[in-house]
């Protein structure tokens, strides 16, 4: 499971995957059952090894309270990894999502223009919907065209606040191929201001200007 909080990924990894990791990729490495948390120790990319759900609430409990916390990402690896999970869901309310790359007959990828970013359409599930039928609901309602649904790619987690209450999204991701554009234009009512097929490289480029979760489904689906 990887978070974006604040726009920065927190992953909780099992024991059992750590073998995979790098010590070279991370600034700072400390063991949880040996040294206190602090806000000082969070700096680059971290990795905590011995996580418990004491750390977690620690981990969390600075998040909220210190002001500029200042790591660009954090790794818990952990003996439970589901219970850790469910720690870190009950402290938001969670909001599920579902969304799509979408591709044309020229290969090329749609992107969205909103909030100063460049962005994926995706939307909120309604009562009951599967997050499949969200996926294509939320595209055609966002861009105007039709499409036709195909493998998921990935998951993606991120936070926000809404008035007082801390969010957390689930957003399911599905690759989708568009059969119609002929009407496409931006759902202005959500704040889309442009919508563009992309070629690799232009792809690329709006990524620069774009969320990390959403590079993260780009990197996702360049596996498949």
């Amino acid at each position: 499971m990887v978070i974006f909080i604040d726009d920065k990924p927190v992953k909780i990894i099992s024991k059992n995957k750590f073998h995979h990791l790098h010590g070279n990729d991370f600034d700072i490495m400390l063991d949880a059952r040996l040294e206190p948390l602090t806000e000082k120790r969070f700096k680059g990319h971290v990795i905590i090894l011995n996580t418990s759900a004491a750390t977690i609430e620690k981990f969390f409990r600075l998040l909220w309270t210190v002001k500029d916390f200042d790591f660009q990402s954090v790794v818990f690896v952990v003996d439970d990894k589901t219970s850790i999970e469910q720690q870190i869901k009950g402290y938001y309310k969670v909001v599920k999502a579902a969304g799509g790359v979408v591709f044309n007959d020229d290969d090329k990828i749609l992107m969205m223009y909103r909030l100063g970013k460049w962005d994926l359409p995706k939307g909120k599930r309604d009562d009951d919907e599967k997050s499949k039928t969200t996926a294509v609901r939320e595209v055609e309602e966002e861009c105007n065209i039709s499409v036709i649904l195909g493998e998921k790619i990935c998951t993606t987690w991120h936070t926000y606040a809404m008035g007082n209450n801390k969010i957390l999204k689930r957003t399911k991701w599905y690759i989708m191929q568009c059969i119609d554009d002929t009407h496409m234009k931006p759902q202005t009512e959500e704040g889309i201001e442009e919508l563009s097929w992309m070629d690799e490289k232009q792809v690329q480029k709006a990524l620069l200007n774009s969320y990390s979760s959403i590079r993260y489904v780009f990197d996702e689906l360049n596996k498949q």
